[in-house]
Parts: structure tokens; sequence; C-alpha cells
């Protein structure tokens, strides 16, 4: 499962809102790739298929492809908007190694 933080939640229902979004949820991912192997990925969808894992936390619901699922039990979504970079942030107890930007990671 997943964690979504109050300032998490409040900019993904503002950013559907913006973008005329209101009744899709928040999908994130793993894929290969980035500095450390793996990177994350958050979209918003409507869109559920048949091997996705969905889920609520906080009132907002997130959707995980079965494979991804695996490398983010127990990670907070949460937000930033400082100096070091504006955006969703991952906080992944699974993740071993992460980079220096935060958007990927190594288990």
């Amino acid at each position: 499962m997943i964690e979504v933080t109050d300032l998490a939640k409040s900019t993904a229902t503002r950013m559907m809102s913006e973008e005329g979004k209101d009744n899709f949820f928040i999908r994130v991912g793993v894929e290969g790739g980035g500095c450390s192997g793996l990177m994350y990925q958050l979209t918003f969808d409507n869109e559920i298929k048949g091997t996705d894992k969905e889920f609520e936390s906080n009132g907002v619901k997130i959707v995980i492809d079965k494979k991804s699922f695996l490398y983010l039990v127990g990670t907070t979504l949460d937000y930033s908007g400082g100096l070091n970079g504006k955006g969703f942030v991952f906080k992944n107890p699974n993740a071993e190694r992460t980079c220096g930007c935060g958007e990927s990671f190594s288990l």
C-alpha cells in the first residue's frame, strides 16, 4: 500500500481539476531506467487494467500495476515545492539507493 500525505492529496486534486480530470485517479508505477536502475512513474488515469491493484489512502484512489506494487509496498507519496525542485516525491523504504534527484532508485 502507498500512503498519501495531505500535501500530495491537495496538489494532485488541484492538478486533476485544472486538467479537467475530476474523475481520474493516481496511477503509480516503476520502470527500468534512470541513473539508479529503476524510475518512478506517476500519471492521472481513468482506466483500470485487469492485473492492477487498487486502494485508497487519505481519500485518494491509487492504482498500481502488479509488478510495480512489489517495489512500492510501504511507500509514502508526498509533494515538495522547495528549492531542490518541485514535484511529487516517493519515500520508498524498499530502496537501498536513490539518485541525487530522487527520481530513480535501486533495490
